[in-house]
């Protein structure tokens, strides 16, 4: 395998040392953390794809469903968007197997799966590509070493149309660096503010 240093890579990572490497890991690896130590619950260990978006575990990814409960964003009560004081007037909850987000609109959802990251790995979440190709983005910040939870799921309507989310279904892949070694202070270490979340959670200071 080879390691990745400032952007360079090097054929042979012995020359680096060990501090030098972080690696993907791989659907081994993923399995073996999901089924012996619950880093993904529940665990789906095989791509399905049966007239759905995809979802499970992939070569060197986790393509995780996103759940039936949204919040999407409206301006009917002409609320202003503040990070630091959320109001709830801002959006209106469905509980829906597909749900439809306006045009140049906006909604929050959460992932199926509960995720337990280990203290030495960080994830990183990339869009499904069936959803870039229709304007939606999916934005996820990364999940950091020690935090466990529900992952809250960012679905943008890029499209001057109605577009669609499909509950229980495929809506991102989720990538498994592991670090040299652990990390001195982890998530859980620090008391993070989202730390265990479930369901949707709203931003907090």
């Amino acid at each position: 395998m080879s390691a990745v240093r400032t952007g360079r890579r090097v054929d042979n990572p012995g020359v680096l040392g060990k501090a030098a490497i972080m690696a993907i890991q791989s659907d081994k690896w993923i399995r073996t953390q999901a089924q012996t130590h619950g880093m993904i619950e529940p665990f789906v260990e095989a791509q399905r794809r049966d007239g759905c978006i995809s979802y499970g575990l992939s070569s060197y990814g986790y393509d995780a469903r996103v759940a039936d409960e949204f919040k999407i964003f409206t301006n009917v009560d002409s609320a202003v968007v503040d990070p630091k004081n959320f109001d709830s007037n801002s959006f209106v909850d469905r509980k829906t197997d597909v749900c439809v987000i306006p045009p140049n609109s906006f909604a929050l959802a959460r992932t199926v799966e509960y995720f337990r990251v280990p203290k030495d790995v960080l994830v990183i979440c990339l869009g499904k590509s069936t959803y870039a190709r229709c304007g939606i983005i999916v934005n996820v910040t990364p999940l950091e070493p020690g935090w466990e939870g529900h992952v809250t799921l960012e679905f943008s309507n890029t499209t001057p149309l109605p577009a669609k989310i499909y509950a229980n279904e495929g809506a991102c892949q989720f990538l498994f660096l592991q670090g040299n070694e652990p990390c001195e202070v982890s998530y859980a270490d620090r008391a993070g503010k989202y730390m265990g979340q479930r369901g949707v959670t709203l931003p907090k200071l």
